[in-house]
């Protein structure tokens, strides 16, 4: 019998753009090759949270409908992402008494541990979207990085709780379901990114992604193979346009223009004036005042990283520095921006870990949907072509997601 092909798909719901990719998994090696792209603007979302239910959806649909004509693929299950300040990660920790001696600890045992851990440290109109551990203490034995099958009669847990607000998780789902797409699995949008970009050494070693999107900035810092810390600023690149249009007294779709065409993140030392055209007039501008503009706003953006970098612990002591994805990375001379202003080395992010080439795909932006493409590849939780249709809550898709993190990353921690 000849075998089914197997598709992955990721879905961005970004507050200005949705972004979609589609990959064809290779039965062999598991890797995909990207068969199908799609973009819209989106519009129903504030700083990452779903405010209107049928602009998303509507969007979703316009992404997907590209996405599908592409690849030829009909899509009906997706891994999509989540975004917005309400978004935490928490320390937690627990201890449970697993049997006599001879007791083998298995996965039913890790379960029960991860409810004792989070029981009472989430509140009730949160959702637990993962469940990282850090370390296992077995019998007084620390720093246990896997303790399945191994022989103990008391198993402690030191791990890092990421939750979202139910409600808002709700909302997102039936967007979703509205552009008739069921949700495999709901991850942050800077996790995403973080799986498409970052390798093992980066990992191991200590690193952060920024993921600066169109209203929110999402901070993830990763060290010895671990998520330490998840973090959304609720500022992003269209306050940098808005902050145009207003500085220059212009409107915010010409405001993006200049932003995109010629704004640079580190001042020019000298003033020149430049020119947009715009529904055949010609408007110009100068560099010195767009150069203020865009440096007052970045550095305020850059400031709250550093925020969320201390509260991780990891200011200025990230070996492998920060690595930048998101529309704005796109910005000229942003890296040196950052490493000048987190005082770590910081690159722009490109994407890797699939097959084929399509256009912009291994640009910053598309970072967040090859990443959750690339975990639904992983997760294998894509039905065969048929029939769209529901899936139920949103607590069931997450618990049928169960372990994405840990999946990911989990490689790492041998």
């Amino acid at each position: 019998m000849q075998e089914q092909s197997r598709y992955a798909v990721g879905i961005d719901v970004g507050t200005t753009t949705i972004r979609c990719v589609v990959g064809h998994v290779d039965p062999a090696t598991g890797t995909p090759t990207i068969v199908g792209v799609g973009q819209a603007p989106n519009s129903g979302m504030r700083k990452g949270t779903v405010v209107n239910l049928s602009g998303p959806a509507h969007s979703i649909d316009q992404a997907l409908g590209d996405a599908e004509r592409m690849s030829g693929h009909e899509v009906n299950v997706a891994t999509l992402s989540i975004n917005g300040a309400h978004i935490l990660s928490t320390k937690a920790d627990g201890m449970i008494a697993v049997g006599m001696g001879d007791h083998e600890i298995n996965d039913e045992d890790l379960h029960r541990l991860e409810e004792v851990a989070t029981t009472g440290k989430v509140p009730a109109n949160r959702e637990i979207l993962e469940v990282v551990p850090f370390s296992y203490t077995l019998d007084g034995q620390g720093g246990v990085k896997d303790p399945l099958g191994m022989n103990g009669t008391r198993l402690e847990i030191n791990a890092n709780v990421v939750s979202a607000m139910g409600p808002y998780l709700t909302n997102l789902q039936k967007a979703s379901e509205m552009a008739t797409v069921a949700p495999s699995a709901i991850v942050p949008a800077v996790m995403a990114s973080a799986k498409a970009v970052l390798n093992e050494s980066q990992i191991e070693s200590g690193v952060a992604v920024v993921d600066i999107g169109g209203a929110t900035t999402g901070v993830t810092v990763f060290e010895e193979g671990d998520l330490q810390y998840v973090g959304i600023i609720p500022m992003g690149g269209a306050n940098i346009t808005n902050d145009l249009a207003i500085g220059l007294k212009t409107d915010p779709e010409i405001a993006e223009k200049v932003k995109v065409q010629h704004a640079v993140a580190l001042p020019r030392k000298e003033n020149e004036g430049i020119s947009i055209k715009h529904d055949g007039e010609v408007l110009n501008f100068s560099t010195t005042e767009i150069d203020e503009i865009v440096e007052a706003r970045l550095e305020e953006i850059f400031e709250l990283v550093n925020k969320e970098l201390k509260k991780a612990g990891r200011a200025g002591q990230l070996p492998s520095g920060v690595v930048l994805v998101g529309g704005t990375g796109n910005l000229k001379a942003i890296a040196e921006f950052a490493k000048e202003h987190l005082g770590v080395a910081a690159r722009v992010g490109k994407a890797a870990g699939f097959g084929g080439v399509a256009d912009d795909i291994d640009k910053p932006q598309f970072a967040a949907a090859v990443g959750l493409m690339l975990i639904d590849a992983e997760s294998g939780a894509q039905a065969p072509t048929g029939k769209k249709g529901k899936r139920g809550t949103a607590s069931d898709t997450l618990k049928g997601a169960g372990g994405f993190l840990k999946s990911l990353f989990g490689k790492f921690n041998s």
